[in-house]
């Protein structure tokens, strides 16, 4: 009965009617025990399907929260024929996940985007309703796919409700909207009271009211208790308040312990495993001397309600059948299930009753637990996986088996993406073992966990650590190891620590395929040191060998990094392109947020703008996914860059002034990027002084030989027009040495162009011509831009008007084209000192009109993929993809799909 929630059922209603009008929506409902989650579920069950919505449910067990992709299971068992409709991939990991056929790894990315797929399938034929009870007792894995869909499906018919109870470790469900159920107030906690138990005496009436504190479920027990219950409630409050699921939880011991022996002891089978089959319970409760007809009593006392499985009528009534009884029983009852789960299907849910029946040291048992941790693996369950390796851990006999376990929950916990759990583990690891091996597995997990929260430095650091432990006996793990370090240290502009781990991989034997990618980065060494003569060598060596289907993904993502710091941006685009498609079609999500941000650099320094941003876009929304802030971090840099070069201000200060403080001493490389972006603004709108200053400072920066090399161009202009030309002269002439050797002509244009503006008149027109013309051949529309700018500016000033107006009227066009407004305005001012009417400012490009996602679907669109494929390869629902595009033709003056290759052909950079 649902009395006062008159604002929750009208919340309710507002997501059920939004979703059959197509805007669907997830909702969740927090509460402590007995609130009302429940019933709300069940009201909104019934108004779904009084609208003719689908429905589909599953309850949270806690016996079955160990049991991988239990909880999913359980929700889409009844519709799993349409499996087939999915994508292969993804039909393929859920077929393994959900245990419908043996495999390879299941990818968890690939089973939640199944997940998506299959819920939007449903609703095709009808508005669906999916709702989950006792959330928080689901495993993870379920969990993780279910708030992966329900982030995803705004644009389908999928209403998603969940229900979670309140505890003193929250349970989060981020991004999804929350409604809390708060307890009743005087006057309607009396109108339930008096609807369940009509004339109750006064006296014991205000008891109810008084003792219930506003708790729905405990006003029903308490107003059904006996006096002796009530009593005991009374005194309760006299000493101080207990709280309410306590005193229900009280309520119900009471209850059951009134119940005949043998029926309390076949409660006990019920509790142990709530989720097993009754056929299953039946038999536990025989091999233990009772019988079916045990069960009776409690069914009498509405305690439980019989089916296929039985059901507690409270989960408070499961832990006071459980936890009110002995322990020696309890550990009975475990080996009894332990001893009727024969079947291979059974053999988890058998471990885990051995190991709950198992108080002391047992390598048998850990032996068990350690092979279920494998099943879950391949699974693709990382919390399962920890989970068993830890328990393995603790019945280990002998403390280096006990640490080998544990340093393996330490790193199944991180790819789960619990920091917290990780970290503990591995400091325990550390202290039980001696193995080196071992050892630098957990001082890894430390590293990783150390990445996110304390710097990339001090992830360095420690892998450095870890590598010189194993790189005698295990190279190829040391080279691994050492990959991890050069990467954090680059990230980090720790140079010192990439210097050590170069010196290290230096000595290193490593296996043939490894030896490419260590080379390369001995090389990223060599050319933060200020030998590129001795960098880009090696760099393009990786770069060559980088292709094809066979590449790993650490090859691919050093050979990217590498052409950004080489000027190779052409290269790092198709490389990162393929990787992307990797990644994408064998679900390993964590990649996609270091694949994207390379390629938005790669697409920033072509200047292709919209296409910058939509990977930023994407790369945020993935790494917030996957709680990688770091990551996330450093796509907001780069948006700080994009903002500036589009004019935009206010959005760019509000951002830098968010990101930078954290990207100083998180990702240096990316927070000097963002300053560049800064000064950058400045430079555009012809605040040369402020622009000089900071672009200085970047340029003089740790990070000045990373990607914001490319910066030192934008110095030299800013000096030259602050009339300060020695600022920049040492940066020239490190950049003209870098130039020399990555041999590139867009870097040679930018050379020669910076040269220019440093130059007198006798050689300057040549140095321009010469920069004009590479970057007319090969540049992007940007850096053409900019040189024709300057050109034309230069030009201006020696009176030769025809072909000033012809250069900067083009830079003009296409800075209008690109969004790029204030630098759009410095040229259309020269244009104006030329004594020509003024050109008003032009439409700009898709950047402009298309959101980046709107962007990224019109593009893919435009290459002739299908909403389906597309839908696949954004971890999208078809429907959402069909949704943009809906909004982006209006927006791209189009009617048809075939008009979208012409129009992304001509505005690709824009």
């Amino acid at each position: 009965m649902l009395v006062g929630r008159d604002e929750e059922k009208q919340q309710v209603d507002r997501l059920l009617t939004e979703t059959c009008k197509e805007h669907g929506g997830a909702l969740t409902v927090r509460g402590e025990p007995g609130i009302g989650k429940s019933v709300l579920l069940d009201y909104a069950v019934s108004v779904a399907k009084q609208q003719g919505m689908a429905v589909v449910r599953g309850t949270g067990v806690e016996s079955d929260a160990k049991l991988v992709y239990g909880g999913l299971h359980q929700l889409l068992y009844p519709h799993l024929d349409r499996v087939e409709t999915l994508p292969a991939p993804q039909a393929a990991a859920l077929r393994v996940a959900l245990g419908l056929a043996e495999g390879d790894e299941a990818n968890h990315f690939l089973v939640s985007a199944g997940t998506l797929g299959l819920l939007a399938d449903l609703a095709e034929e009808a508005p669906l309703l999916c709702v989950v009870d006792d959330l928080q007792w689901i495993d993870q894995e379920s969990v993780a796919a279910l708030l992966f869909a329900a982030r995803r499906l705004s644009a389908d018919r999928v209403a998603m409700l969940f229900a979670v109870r309140e505890a003193s470790l929250p349970f989060e469900t981020p991004s999804i909207d929350v409604l809390h159920l708060q307890r009743l107030n005087a006057d309607d906690a009396g109108r339930l009271l008096d609807a369940r138990t009509p004339r109750l005496a006064d006296p014991l009436r205000a008891r109810v009211i008084e003792e219930s504190h506003g708790n729905p479920l405990a006003i029903l027990e308490l107003s059904s208790a006996n006096d002796d219950v009530l009593d005991h409630a009374e005194a309760a409050g006299r000493v101080g308040a207990l709280p309410v699921a306590h005193r229900v939880q009280d309520v119900f011991r009471r209850q059951i312990a009134a119940l005949p022996v043998d029926t309390r002891r076949a409660l006990l089978v019920v509790a142990a495993d709530a989720g097993a089959p009754l056929t299953t319970m039946l038999r536990v409760i025989e091999d233990l001397g009772g019988a079916a007809v045990d069960l009776e009593p409690a069914e009498r006392a509405a305690l439980i309600q019989i089916g296929s499985k039985v059901t507690f009528q409270h989960p408070l009534v499961r832990a006071a059948a459980y936890q009110g009884e002995p322990l020696h029983r309890r550990i009975e009852v475990h080996h009894a299930y332990a001893a009727v789960l024969s079947a291979a299907t059974d053999a988890d849910r058998r471990v885990w009753h051995l190991a709950a029946a198992t108080t002391a040291p047992d390598e048998a048992v850990a032996a068990e637990l350690e092979a279920a941790a494998e099943r879950s693996r391949r699974r693709g369950a990382a919390m399962a996986v920890s989970a068993a390796f830890e328990r393995a851990g603790r019945l280990s006999v002998g403390q280096q088996s006990m640490g080998r376990r544990i340093a393996g929950a330490a790193q199944a916990a991180f790819d789960a993406g619990k920091p917290d759990r990780a970290s503990r583990l591995a400091a325990e690891a550390l202290a039980l073992a001696t193995d080196p091996g071992v050892r630098a597995e957990a001082i890894y997990v430390r590293g990783a966990v150390a990445y996110e929260r304390a710097s990339p430095r001090t992830d360095a650091e420690l892998t450095i650590e870890a590598a010189t432990l194993v790189r005698e006996t295990d190279p190829e793990r040391a080279a691994l190891t050492l990959y991890e370090a050069v990467h954090a240290a680059r990230h980090g502009a720790a140079h010192d620590l990439l210097d050590q781990a170069a010196e290290l991989m230096r000595d290193l034997t490593p296996p043939p395929h490894w030896a490419p990618v260590v080379d390369a980065l001995v090389g990223w060494a060599e050319l933060f040191a200020g030998r590129p003569d001795l960098a880009v060598g090696p760099m393009r060596a990786l770069q060559a060998a980088g292709g094809g289907e066979e590449a790993s993904l650490m090859r691919r993502m050093t050979a990217g990094i590498g052409g950004l710091l080489i000027g190779d941006e052409d290269d790092v685009v198709a490389e990162m392109e393929e990787l992307l498609a990797q990644v994408r079609a064998s679900g390993a999500l964590a990649w996609v947020p270091y694949a994207l941000n390379s390629l938005a650099l790669a697409r920033l320094q072509r200047g292709e703008f919209a296409d910058a941003h939509a990977c930023v876009a994407e790369g945020v929304e993935i790494a917030d996914e996957l709680g990688n802030s770091t990551e996330s971090l450093a796509h907001r840099s780069i948006e700080v860059w994009l903002h500036a070069v589009r004019g935009e201000e206010d959005r760019c200060r509000d951002l830098a002034a968010r990101v930078l403080p954290e990207a100083r001493t998180r990702h240096r490389v990316n927070a000097e990027l963002a300053g560049w972006g800064m000064a950058m603004l400045d430079l555009s709108a012809r605040r040369f002084g402020a622009a000089l200053d900071g672009l200085d400072e970047v340029c003089r920066g740790p990070a000045r030989r990373d990607v914001v090399r490319r910066a030192v161009p934008d110095l030299v202009e800013a000096a030259a027009r602050s009339d300060a030309p020695d600022r920049c002269r040492e940066a020239l002439t490190e950049f003209a040495r870098w130039a020399e050797h990555v041999d590139r002509p867009v870097t040679t244009g930018l050379l020669l162009r910076s040269r220019a503006l440093l130059t007198d008149d006798a050689e300057a027109d040549g140095l321009y011509a010469e920069a004009l013309r590479l970057h007319e051949a090969h540049a992007g529309p940007y850096d053409l831009a900019r040189t024709r700018l300057v050109y034309g500016e230069w030009l201006r000033r020696r009176r030769r008007r025809t072909e000033a107006r012809a250069r900067l009227e083009a830079a003009s066009s296409e800075f209008d084209r690109l969004g790029a407004r204030l630098w759009a305005e410095r040229a259309r001012s020269e244009l104006t000192a030329l004594g020509g009417a003024r050109e008003e400012q032009r439409a700009g490009g898709p950047l402009t009109l298309l959101t980046p996602q709107e962007w990224q679907i019109v593009q893919l669109a435009a290459a002739g993929h299908t909403n389906k494929e597309i839908a696949a390869k954004l971890y999208l629902s078809p429907r959402t993809v069909g949704h943009h595009l809906y909004k982006a033709y209006p927006k791209l003056g189009v009617t048809a799909r075939s008009e979208l290759a012409k129009l992304t052909s001509s505005d690709a950079s824009g």
